[in-house]
C-alpha cells in the first residue's frame, strides 16, 4: 500500500460537514467516491479533523492509502477537479509520504482564520463567506479580549455539549488580529481545539467588542467553565480551516 497526502479546498455552505454521516452531503464522502471511482479500488481518507456544517477550508489536510503506485498526480488531481470544482471542492495537491503520516496524528498545529465585515451594508461579494456585524466593533477592546485566551487554560466554556474531547485543557499558542478598513481577521494557532471552541470564542469577543459586555463579565464568563454562559457562537460560515502545520 502506497500513502498519500491530499490538500483540499472548499466552501462549506451547503455541505453536513467534513465527515460523513448516514445522511446529506460530505466534503469526506464527495472525494471519497470520485478517488475510488478514479483509482479503480476502494478510498477511505482521513482529515486532520472535522470541520462543522457551513464552515470553510483554505487548506485541509487529509491522508489515503492506495493499492497504486500513483505515476501521474498531476493527472490525476486535474480529473478529480473537473468532478468536485462544481460541487465547490478544488483537490490543491497530492503528495507521496511515508506510511508513518497520519493527516490527523501527526499534526504540530492547526491554524483557524475568522473572517468578520463590519460595515452597514450586508456584503454581496463574500455573502456566507464573513460574518456580517452592523455595530461598530472596538478592536482595542477585541485585541484585550484575545490576550486573556492566549496559553494554557480550561476551555469549558467554549466546548460544545456533544464534544468528545478527553479534557477542555487546550493551549493556544497564538491568536493574531488583523483589520484593515471594515474587514476584519481573527487567526488562532493551536495544536488542537474542542468542538465549537474557535466559534464560541469568537462569540463572545465580538459580546465584548460591541460593548455589550465590559471585561469583567468576559473574564467571569470565560473562567466560570459554564457553557451556559457563553454567548452564542459565531456563525460558521465565517471559520475557515486556513492551514495544517505538519
Amino acid at each position: 500500500m502506497y500513502r498519500y497526502q491530499i490538500l483540499v479546498e472548499y466552501v462549506g455552505t451547503k455541505f453536513i460537514g467534513w465527515q460523513k454521516q448516514l445522511k446529506g452531503k460530505s466534503i469526506q464522502k464527495e472525494i471519497e467516491n470520485k478517488l475510488s471511482k478514479l483509482l479503480k479500488q476502494k478510498i477511505t481518507i482521513y482529515g486532520s479533523g472535522r470541520t462543522d456544517a457551513g464552515v470553510h477550508a483554505l487548506e485541509q489536510s487529509a491522508h489515503f492509502d492506495s493499492k497504486l503506485n500513483i505515476k501521474e498526480i498531476k493527472k490525476l488531481i486535474k480529473s478529480l477537479n473537473f468532478f468536485l470544482n462544481p460541487k465547490k471542492i478544488s483537490i490543491i495537491n497530492i503528495y507521496k509520504r511515508k506510511k508513518q503520516f497520519h493527516a490527523r496524528y501527526s499534526v504540530k498545529e492547526r491554524i483557524y482564520k475568522y473572517f468578520i465585515i463590519n460595515r452597514l451594508a450586508a456584503p454581496t461579494l463574500e455573502k456566507e463567506r464573513v460574518w456580517h456585524i452592523r455595530k461598530k466593533l472596538d478592536i482595542k477592546l477585541l485585541k484585550k479580549g484575545v490576550k486573556k485566551l492566549v496559553g494554557t487554560h480550561d476551555f469549558s466554556t467554549f466546548r460544545a455539549t456533544n464534544c468528545y474531547a478527553k479534557s477542555p485543557i487546550k493551549k493556544i499558542n497564538k491568536i493574531i488580529v488583523k483589520n484593515v478598513k471594515d474587514k476584519i481577521q481573527i487567526e488562532f494557532r493551536s495544536k488542537s481545539f474542542l468542538r465549537s471552541q474557535v466559534r464560541s470564542m469568537v462569540g463572545c469577543l465580538i459580546k465584548l467588542a460591541e460593548k455589550k459586555w465590559d471585561m469583567k463579565k468576559f473574564e467571569y464568563v470565560f473562567k466560570s467553565k459554564k457553557r451556559t454562559n457563553c454567548a452564542s457562537p459565531a456563525p460558521a460560515h465565517g471559520l475557515y480551516l486556513a492551514k495544517v502545520i505538519y
